[in-house]
């Protein structure tokens, strides 16, 4: 099989096994908002960043070192492993200290109690490394679906029933942990690899020389991924916190899963061809048009669909939420191309730049982030919005420099998805704005519709790329 079909034949478990370990539960996120309020979702957002950031402690850039080196040996998989484990006690160490604190910059004395216990997580995925890093190297993301599955459904299933008896906010605490553990054990049980080696400070600084800019750069990126949820709950309030929270675990199902696939794949896959520029450039091209293809219609079809979505399934207290997501959604359009475009540095081990970029892209977040908080919640949206169309530009600079990929060649191989979506998308709200339907209808017109329309415009005017996604999706 080619790379570019198995590629994105990886991309589709990938997609997969997000949906199993994310996505299933974030569907579970959508039972749970019947039991749940806002202001519950709201302390889970206060403690988002801090947990995230112990989780980018705990990896410090190791398992991307393994994935990427072209010789692996017992040693590196052992000190990858025992490294792991060390930094995600010293950060469980540093949340279970600093947990007073996250609550009195909060003001809300339940968060001490709630980060000790929800950080347990970062030391049972530490657990996780070496077989996911090993699984993705061999672009085996169906085994990595067959752990998840299970997991989510069962971690799901208990933060329902707990929500059901009233327990609040920990509910969703518990499905994180239960989650993490089960995961964890099956891919113990079944990948079968075990720590066979001692560890050595030659191969931890082998890795570390690659890991630690990417480590810096992940932190940065997951702070600043993270640092709306902090600042909208400490500059308005728990139930707004609680409201964007919600839209952007239900975003997730479509967009940060499927981008989340398209990272963990093309790495290591785009790795096997660094040593051939033309060969990279090539495959690069093929897997991009695939991706695109299916990921930007996605992604349309949500913002379309939001409104009636909301009130077929949703309480009325979160209602409003479908605007939020509407505007994440409109801005996550682009990300795929940032991703792809930054797998580059990457696969070329160009960590340098990628933390380079980070610091110059934090800055602009920085800026749009103090002068949108002035105005409102739906301004520090849109303020998402325009960074994602900033931060093309220098995404897109680097990938033509390194691999000769210019801004008129990217355009000729994705234009045409972009184009016909935006089309599409203003057409089908038309049709629906001419009947008079309840919310269930208007649904369904408006999917079938788009998604018509959408495959009879790519059939006339790219049929080849149907035949090629047809036969990924048969071969996955």
């Amino acid at each position: 099989m080619s790379l570019g079909k198995k590629t994105s034949t990886a991309v589709i478990w990938s997609f997969g096994e997000q949906l199993a370990r994310r996505g299933v539960g974030i569907m579970v996120t959508l039972l749970l908002a019947r039991f749940l309020v806002p202001e519950d979702f709201g302390l889970m957002a206060m403690m988002t960043v801090f947990l995230s950031l112990g989780q980018s402690l705990m990896d410090s850039g190791f398992r991307q070192a393994l994935i990427r080196l072209p010789e692996i040996t017992e040693t590196d998989y052992a000190t990858a492993f025992f490294a792991n484990l060390t930094l995600g006690v010293i950060s469980y160490g540093v949340l279970f200290a600093a947990a007073p604190a996250i609550a009195a910059f909060y003001e809300e004395s339940r968060l001490v109690d709630l980060v000790r216990v929800a950080s347990l997580v970062i030391i049972v995925n530490s657990f996780q490394v070496i077989q996911i890093a090993t699984l993705s190297r061999e672009l085996n993301f169906k085994a990595q679906m067959q752990a998840s599955l299970p997991a989510s459904i069962i971690s799901g299933v208990v933060a329902v029933g707990l929500a059901y008896l009233s327990f609040g906010v920990w509910a969703l605490v518990i499905q994180s942990l239960l989650g993490a553990v089960i995961h964890t054990a099956i891919l113990w049980r079944r990948h079968g690899w075990r720590p066979k080696a001692a560890c050595t400070w030659a191969s931890a600084k082998g890795m570390y020389n690659f890991g630690y800019k990417l480590f810096l750069s992940e932190s940065l990126e997951t702070l600043f991924k993270n640092i709306y949820p902090l600042v909208i709950a400490k500059l308005f309030n728990a139930s707004v916190a609680g409201l964007y929270f919600f839209a952007d675990r239900i975003r997730e199902l479509v967009v940060t899963q499927l981008l989340h696939s398209i990272q963990a794949v093309t790495f290591p896959a785009l790795a096997k061809k660094q040593s051939n520029k033309l060969e990279l450039k090539s495959a690069y091209r093929r897997v991009i048009r695939v991706i695109i293809a299916l990921y930007v219609p996605m992604v349309a079809g949500l913002i379309l669909i939001a409104p009636w979505l909301f009130e077929l399934l949703f309480p009325e207290d979160w209602y409003s939420a479908h605007r939020y997501l509407q505007i994440m959604s409109l801005a996550a359009l682009l990300y795929p191309i940032h991703s792809l475009n930054l797998n580059i540095l990457r696969v070329l081990g160009r960590s340098d730049i990628l933390l380079t970029l980070q610091v110059f892209k934090k800055v602009v977040t920085t800026i749009v982030l103090v002068i949108t908080a002035q105005i409102g919640i739906e301004a520090v949206l849109w303020g998402q919005v325009v960074q994602s169309l900033i931060f093309y530009f220098p995404n897109k600079y680097y990938s033509d420099r390194l691999i000769d990929y210019s801004f008129i060649e990217q355009l000729k191989d994705i234009g045409l998805f972009y184009g016909a979506s935006a089309l599409i998308f203003t057409f089908s709200v038309w049709v629906v704005a001419q009947v008079e339907v309840d919310a269930l209808v208007s649904l369904a017109l408006a999917c079938s519709v788009f998604s018509t329309l959408y495959i009879f415009v790519i059939l006339m005017l790219d049929k080849p790329l149907i035949g090629e996604v047809l036969k990924v999706v048969r071969k996955a």
